[in-house]
């Protein structure tokens, strides 16, 4: 695999005034977001809402939320739902395509795709408005978090959120429009990576208290690498399917054959999907239970909390039926096959039509499954580790399988600019250009 200068790469970026404004443009509609995201909603008491996050075991159901909001949740600020109602928004259009013909049907039509795209935006003010009321409910029930609790304060709090989180929705469209890279992918990759810092920070400090020893630090950092390959090699991972494309006559009686001469299928189409799936479907109870004083559902939460075997077991059963879930419904071998068909081309050995479909879903089910062990191990293995060797804190792979993604999807963007411009872009030839398009967003 021949590599291009890294250095070079990033001079011909800022050498394309096109490129050089998309990215400005990208930076700056990140600055607006993560400024919004520190401005608190007036009537809250923001410590008291802070020792209550502190308080709850990692991995509930209101921490991942809040590691998608970059701590905004937490804090309650404008944007503190983020982008999260519009990625749920499109998530249940996709599901609906899958399900739906008259959706399928829209979803493969430009106008149809269009009439989605504003369905989308109406689903996430209706998902805002919901979660924004629910936010101001579970505010009110912290002791202290709330001055002046009430259908007022109510009111407010789901005017300010809802608005925020269409503003957010709108600068995530503005960023995939104007900008490099999905805007909205974008803004939950920076809300997760800015809180590197302050976790590099309380590392340290726990080294210097002795809470955590310099061995046991080691050997976090250490699986942290090997977990970071690990990632970024799974994520680029593809299964090559062979296609053949008849030869076409050009000008002159010259021939050619098409230059693309397979297809490639991810192994972990599904992404991160199947994590945030599963992670939430188990941490339910245990909110549920948080506020409810029925005796059956707290010792299910109990049962099934971070740490326990029934958890690991239970999560990891989970993430596999979901990788299995989400890839049928986002993965179609019956168009594949139709596109291929319509083209001239064939697989070699493989009849045309259903033959062709049938093979592509075998192949697919085949290199899904080592994708969704992979999956276990990168949501489960971190977690295990740490609390093996005592580490006061916990790190998760769904954060990482995030920022890997998105970051390859950004720098695969950056390389199509630049080869179209005749650079050289960051890898003369890599695998980074089989990652594909997400369908999530993520």
């Amino acid at each position: 695999m021949a590599q291009s200068n890294p250095a070079a790469a990033i001079a011909n970026v800022f050498k394309t005034p096109e490129l050089k404004s998309k990215i400005g443009f990208t930076l700056l509609a990140l600055v607006v977001y993560r400024i919004g995201a520190h401005v608190t909603a007036p009537g809250i008491d923001v410590a008291a809402l802070l020792d209550f996050f502190r308080s709850q075991q990692q991995g509930g159901l209101l921490g991942l939320y809040d590691l998608f909001v970059g701590g905004g949740l937490s804090r309650a600020t404008l944007f503190a739902l983020g982008i999260v109602p519009y990625i749920s928004a499109s998530i249940v259009f996709q599901i609906l395509g899958a399900v739906i013909p008259s959706i399928e049907k829209l979803q493969r039509e430009e106008q149809g795709r269009k009439k989605i795209e504003q369905w989308t935006r109406y689903m996430t003010v209706a998902i805002a408005v919901m979660q924004a009321w629910g936010f101001a409910l579970f505010t009110e029930s912290l002791q202290g978090a709330v001055a002046h609790p009430g259908f007022a304060f109510r009111l407010q709090m789901t005017l300010f959120l809802t608005t925020g989180a269409v503003f957010v929705m709108w600068l995530g469209e503005q960023i995939t429009e104007r900008g490099v890279g999905n805007g909205a992918s974008l803004l939950i990759f920076f809300s997760i990576v800015e809180r590197f810092w302050p976790s590099i920070v309380q590392t340290v400090g726990f080294v210097s208290t002795g809470a955590l020893s310099t061995f046991r630090l080691v050997v976090l950092v250490v699986v942290m690498i090997a977990v970071v390959a690990a990632t970024v090699a799974v994520t680029v991972a593809a299964r090559r399917v062979p296609i053949q494309i008849p030869q076409r006559t050009m000008a002159r009686g010259r021939q050619r054959e098409s230059a693309k001469n397979f297809i490639p299928l991810r192994m972990n189409a599904a992404n991160v999907m199947p994590i945030i799936f599963a992670q939430t479907v188990i941490v339910v109870p245990g909110t549920i239970a948080q506020f409810s004083k029925v005796p059956w559902m707290q010792q299910v939460a109990e049962y099934v909390q971070p740490g326990t075997i029934a958890y690991y077991i239970l999560n990891a059963v989970l993430i596999v039926f979901f990788t299995y879930f989400y890839t049928a419904i986002i993965f179609n071998p019956i168009d594949i096959s139709e596109n291929l068909k319509k083209q001239g081309g064939f697989i070699p050995g493989v009849k045309p039509g259903a033959k062709t479909a049938e093979y592509i879903e075998r192949v697919m089910s085949r290199i899904t499954f080592p994708g969704a062990i992979f999956l276990t191990a990168i949501a489960l293995l971190p977690m295990w580790i740490s609390d093996l060797i005592n580490v006061p804190f916990r790190f998760g792979g769904t954060s990482l399988l995030i920022v890997v993604g998105v970051g390859l999807d950004t720098i695969q963007q950056l390389q199509q600019h630049l080869l179209l411009r005749k650079y050289d872009g960051f890898m003369k030839k890599g695998r980074v250009r089989f990652r594909g398009r997400q369908a999530t967003g993520f």
